[in-house]
């Protein structure tokens, strides 16, 4: 796996991901502005915007960093060469978003924000999402699948274990 430096970037977008719109913060490398948008979680939205950045920056890498580490976002967004996938963990933005605002009070643009400052301090320490085959997404959701399956039998197995021991304890043995 490569290190990464910020200066490898043309920009480094944070990314405050929800289910019906995503929050984007985007700091170009040379300049000291940030700029802030909302897009639709849509795969066209989603598309358009990754284009638009790829037309915004051409010939160069962006660094696109986000609290997931897997779902539709970062499948839709792994299949792009010119992005950069880094993933930060939901309690680090947290505590850092506590350390410089007691009050906690949480709002998805300064998510973003706080994302690409936490990128641009930490890249090096954060893990990089290696884009997976289709085959290999696909394999990994039917194993998920599976474990779940099963995990919902032990479940059910232990529930109806617990409930035949409070009625019939004789059925047990």
């Amino acid at each position: 796996m490569k290190a990464y430096n910020v200066n490898d970037f043309a920009a480094l977008v944070g990314i405050d991901w929800a289910d019906k719109k995503h929050d984007i913060c985007e700091h170009p490398n040379d300049t000291e502005k940030y700029h802030y948008s909302i897009i639709k979680s849509k795969p066209e939205a989603l598309h358009e915007w990754a284009m638009s950045l790829k037309q915004r920056y051409p010939n160069q890498i962006i660094a696109v960093v986000c609290e997931l580490k897997k779902g539709p976002l970062i499948y839709a967004l792994s299949k792009y060469d010119h992005l950069v996938l880094f993933t930060i963990n939901p309690s680090t933005v947290a505590k850092y978003r506590k350390a410089f605002t007691p009050s906690g009070a949480k709002d998805d643009p300064s998510d973003a924000l706080l994302q690409v400052e936490i990128l641009t301090l930490h890249m090096g320490k954060l893990n990089v999402i290696e884009p997976e085959s289709a085959a290999m997404r696909a394999l990994s959701q039917l194993v998920e699948y599976r474990r779940n399956l099963v995990q919902d039998s032990v479940d059910l197995s232990n529930k109806i274990t617990a409930a035949s021991k409070s009625y019939c304890p004789q059925a047990i043995e």
